[in-house]
């Protein structure tokens, strides 16, 4: 025997054995479902049922193969020789029992040609002959060879084996021959048909199956194959009419049920696609009323019950629909879309990490799941956990990595943690995979503002409503980078606009007040701030700014201001939870803890006024603790910051940090004395301060006014600024330091004392660098009389917003109005230099301050470049500070109570070239020994009311005590803001604001936007 067929014996033998074992199983599992043998496999879906699974009717021959095998092996084993080089394949087998002897069909490839070789082989014992052929184990059916040697019920039983193995056209053939002999074989007629079927042959096949009906009219597995043609062919109600027939015939059968179940619910899904919403729920209803165990009809109940909002019903049938069938992937997937759009999007979170259990490829599921992931990382970061934010939105990339929203909002997030260079990586990757995403362009905007990169703002701006030209936030912002260079007009333009384009935009109005502020024109301002207020009354960035901007034309003659900033204190203090007790230990003479708070630890107005109490403290006795909420330092930052922590002072930053959190952070610091600095200008921590961490608080320095804070104990003055007989009410009590209030350390940048320009001009210049919000028409008047008199004398003003020309004509105008002519005024815009700035002083001659609210850092560098300083008294706080600084300078004749002994003032100083000269080469020297500039001898003072506020804290007399008891007797606050409003525009519906965080700088408002780009999908039921 050749070793080619002998390894085919064997081969074929062993198979058997293991086909034997295999049938056994089969035949046991068959026989437990129960299911007829001709129509095999569960539709998974509604669309189209299975294929058949391959399982054959009978393996009975099989058995027959295998006791063959053991003539050959007795010892029952079929140990396998090794295969030889040229046989590297066992193709097939079939077996039949032919006159006492067994016959063996193997196909085998001869790796030398790439012929494939029919072998018949065992027949009585022998070996038959070998015959080779490529085209016969390629194209041609094996039947022919056998339809000498197969006949009758063996011959059906055959075809079903092939059929069975998804060998049709050979099957088909053997139900052909048979079929020609006995027209009338059932089985057969039905075999054919469903090989033709699954041959798409639908026509032919629906032929043979009509037949087959013919023949037998209740037969159940010819109408169940006839309804499947229906339904191949799209006819689902012919479908349906022919299975609920084969379940009349026999109510037993199974597959026929399981069809129905199949065309029922598609029909269903054609009714709901028609608008026949509650015909098509009727029909899932009957396919489970025939099949309770059908999933997918459990499954699109849920999907209607979803479109129609009843979330409830929809998640009973998904969690049906599971139960029949664990591994539905589009069940889970759908719950998570309910649940997420429910809110609760844990519980999405998990349907969807089941959905990708069983599917792990599912993008629908992958997409959604990073949308929760998305939201759920928002959440928890408003909640306040930014960082676990940032782990959501990391981890909702890990399923959907070009996930846009995902990136934008991880901007945001690094963003707020002030990691602005991953904030601008995520921006820029977020426009990159959604190049519409105008919000990440608005934001990268305002990074490059805080940046003082203003022309690339712009651009981004610019970028962001070239996408959505209405896009209010960008509009607004770039009004605000235009407010900041100066562009009046154009900054005016854009916030105008952007009100337009959303009437309630209230920061856009804070905005416009800032404005009108900036360019003087303070009853705007406030009118603008109210309509903010209108529309939001919470909004603290206008509620201080209003306040701010009527000390400009408050002239003390009422309370009115008091009570505006009273009103403000009660409703702002409700925001926070007060601390009532505190561990410092009530020792009157122990060392000190004292906190300063404030923004303005940078080359600012308050800066020239803190530094000498950071640099003289008795560190020993009074701890200092700075508060820094810079939001860009620079180098004079660094410097007070060195200074601090060389002196043994703790340094703290606290940008970007909530209020509450710094108000904690106070407390474990164990803080006796919190000092702020700024009162109600920008960027200020007074929500800190209404927590009361301290049991001593007080403001200084920043804010000519009371706070209105019923949690502050003091506000720190002197007797000039503020008299014992003044009518000036303040929430805080006053308390006065020994000498004037302000300390000021110079710029190092300053440079030396010019010569008063009068004696090379031969003319008198008058000047005054305050803002246009203090130079009030009123003080205009003044100063066109002084010029009037004084021939050839010129008028130098310098402020920001003369960079834009309608300003200038303005101011320009206004001036000819009052008789002073235009070529006699010289306007300068912003010098952002401080040595430029501090050597434009050498413009002047005499300085003229403004009122009713006087300048306060412009006088002292006046004094202290040379410049005499006219300034006029007043009635409360922010009138006098030029008379406390002109008196302990030793200019107190400078100081006028009225406009005519101002104007006066100002000709005596004029009329005398000679003596001005003197005094300006004598002033500095004058300033600097006087306790304007002695730091050290401020610094006791300082220390010494403190310690008298702690003595008195030690004997429990503590104002802000007092003063929140005193609110507790007074009625409650109305819901309606106590301020006069200005008449209404016309009212615009308005679209709907996303949720923002606003960065206040210098009292303008920017924003960012915030809220993620939300979506979800949901898994076809079909």
């Amino acid at each position: 025997m050749a070793s080619d067929d002998k390894f085919c014996i064997y081969a074929a033998a062993a198979v058997g054995s293991a086909a034997k074992r295999a049938t056994q199983r089969l035949e046991k599992s068959r026989r437990k479902r129960e299911r007829y043998e001709e129509v095999e496999g569960e539709p998974s879906t509604p669309a189209a049922a299975r294929k058949p699974s391959g399982l054959p009717p009978s393996l009975r021959p099989f058995d027959t193969l295998a006791a063959g095998a053991a003539r050959f092996f007795p010892s029952g084993g079929f140990p396998l020789p090794a295969a030889p080089p040229s046989i590297i394949t066992l193709m097939a087998f079939a077996s039949r029992a032919v006159s006492g002897g067994y016959l063996l069909m193997a196909w085998i490839e001869d790796t030398d040609n790439g012929n494939k070789r029919e072998c018949a082989l065992l027949e009585n014992g022998c070996p038959k002959a070998l015959k080779t052929s490529l085209d016969e184990c390629s194209t041609q059916p094996e039947v022919p060879l056998l339809r000498r040697k197969i006949e009758g019920n063996g011959a059906l039983t055959y075809a079903n084996i092939l059929r069975s193995r998804n060998k049709f056209a050979d099957a088909q053939l053997l139900y052909e021959s048979i079929l020609e002999k006995d027209k009338t074989n059932l089985e057969a007629l039905i075999g054919k048909g469903i090989c033709l079927q699954m041959q798409n042959q639908l026509r032919q096949a629906f032929g043979c199956i009509t037949e087959a009906i013919k023949l037998d009219p209740f037969n159940a597995c010819a109408l169940t194959h006839c309804g499947v043609i229906y339904k191949d062919e799209g006819h689902l109600s012919e479908a349906a009419e022919s299975y609920k027939k084969a379940l009349k015939a026999d109510p037993s059968y199974k597959p026929a049920a399981e069809c129905l179940a199949i065309v029922l619910t598609d029909l269903g899904t054609s009714l709901k696609l028609a608008g026949n919403t509650e015909e098509g729920i009727q029909k899932y209803f009957e396919a489970l009323k025939v099949d309770s165990h059908y999933a997918p009809a459990y499954y699109n109940l849920g999907v209607v019950y979803s479109e129609m909002m009843q979330y409830d019903l929809a998640l009973n049938c998904y969690e049906k629909a599971i139960l029949e069938r664990p591994l539905y992937a589009e069940a889970y997937c759908n719950m998570g879309v309910i649940y997420k759009n429910r809110g609760d999007l844990e519980a999405a979170i998990a349907c969807y990490e089941r959905c990708l259990a069983v599917s792990p490829n599912f993008e629908i599921a992958k997409n959604n799941m990073a949308i929760a992931l998305t939201d759920l990382g928002t959440k928890v970061k408003l909640e306040g956990d930014i960082n676990q934010g940032v782990a959501y939105y990391k981890k909702a990339l890990f399923y959907n990595w070009h996930y846009a929203d995902a990136m934008y909002n991880l901007g945001v997030a690094y963003g707020e943690m002030l990691k602005f260079d991953k904030a601008i990586v995520f921006y820029e990757l977020a426009l990159h995979f959604n190049p519409n995403c105008a919000e990440a362009c608005n934001n990268l905007g305002v990074i490059y503002k805080d940046r003082d990169n203003l022309d690339k703002a712009v651009e981004c701006y610019q970028t962001a409503l070239s996408i959505k030209p209405n896009f209010s936030q960008s509009l607004n912002n770039l009004g605000v980078v235009f407010t900041v260079q100066g562009k009046m007009d154009a900054a005016a333009s854009m916030i105008e606009k952007a009100i337009i384009a959303n009437p309630t935009y209230a920061e856009a109005y804070n905005n416009l007040g800032v404005l009108y502020r900036d360019v003087g024109s303070i009853n705007l301002s406030i009118e603008a701030y109210e309509r903010c207020l209108q529309i939001d009354p919470d909004s603290r960035n206008a509620g201080q700014n209003r306040l701010l901007a009527m000390n400009y034309i408050d002239v003390g003659s009422n309370d009115k201001l008091f009570e505006a900033h009273r009103e403000w204190g009660r409703r702002f203090m409700n925001h926070y939870v007060q601390y009532t007790t505190w561990d410092n230990p009530k020792d009157t003479d122990r060392p000190l803890i004292v906190g300063y708070v404030s923004p303005d630890y940078f080359t600012h107005s308050v800066s020239y006024f803190i530094e000498a109490p950071l640099s003289h403290h008795d560190y020993a006795n009074y701890k200092v603790i700075v508060y820094s909420a810079v939001v860009k330092a620079d180098a004079k930052t660094l410097k007070f910051k060195d200074r601090v922590l060389k002196k043994g002072g703790v340094w703290r930053d606290i940008y970007g940090i909530d209020e509450k959190r710094v108000a904690s952070l106070v407390r474990d610091d164990k803080v006796d004395i919190l000092v702020e600095l700024t009162g109600h200008t920008a960027n200020n921590k007074l929500g800190m301060m209404a927590c009361r961490p301290a049991p001593v608080q007080a403001t200084w320095i920043g804010y000519p006014n009371t706070t209105g804070l019923p949690t502050i104990d003091y506000r720190i003055t002197d007797e000039l600024t503020d008299p014992l007989n003044s009518n000036q009410k303040n929430v805080e009590e006053l308390v006065r330091l020994p000498d004037c209030f302000l300390c000021y350390t110079p710029s190092p940048e300053a440079g030396p004392v010019t010569p008063t320009p009068a004696l090379s001009n031969g003319f008198i210049t008058f000047g005054s660098f305050n803002n246009l919000a203090k130079i009030t028409p009123k003080v205009l008047r003044v100063w066109a009389t002084i010029l009037c008199a004084v021939p050839n004398s010129r008028l130098v003003v310098k402020c920001k917003p003369f960079c834009c020309e309608s300003v200038r004509q303005k101011f320009l105008s206004t001036l000819e109005q009052m008789g002073l002519e235009s070529l006699r005024v010289d306007l300068l815009p912003l010098i952002l230099l401080n040595h430029d700035h501090m050597q434009a002083y050498s413009l002047m001659d005499i300085s003229l301050d403004t009122f009713p609210y006087a300048g306060t850092t412009t006088t002292c560098e006046s004094l202290y470049m040379g410049v005499p300083c006219v300034t006029m008294a007043g009635s409360v706080h922010a009138h006098n500070v030029g008379v406390s600084l002109l008196t302990r300078v030793g200019l107190g004749r400078l100081v006028a109570k009225t406009e005519e002994e101002y104007v006066k003032l100002a000709l005596k100083l004029a009329s005398d070239i000679s003596a001005l000269g003197e005094l300006r080469m004598s002033l500095r020297e004058l300033m600097s020994k006087s306790p304007i500039c002695d730091g050290s001898k401020f610094a006791r003072g300082l220390e010494s009311t403190y310690r008298d506020m702690w003595r008195r804290y030690c004997r429990n007399d503590v104002p802000a005590i007092r003063h929140m008891e005193s609110l507790r007797d007074q009625p409650p606050l109305s819901n309606e803001i106590m301020v006069k409003f200005s008449g209404q525009k016309n009212n615009i519906d308005s679209e709907q604001l996303n949720h923002q965080t606003q960065s206040q700088i210098n009292g303008v408002t920017v924003n960012h936007t915030l809220s993620p780009k939300k979506s979800s999908y949901e898994a076809n039921g079909n």
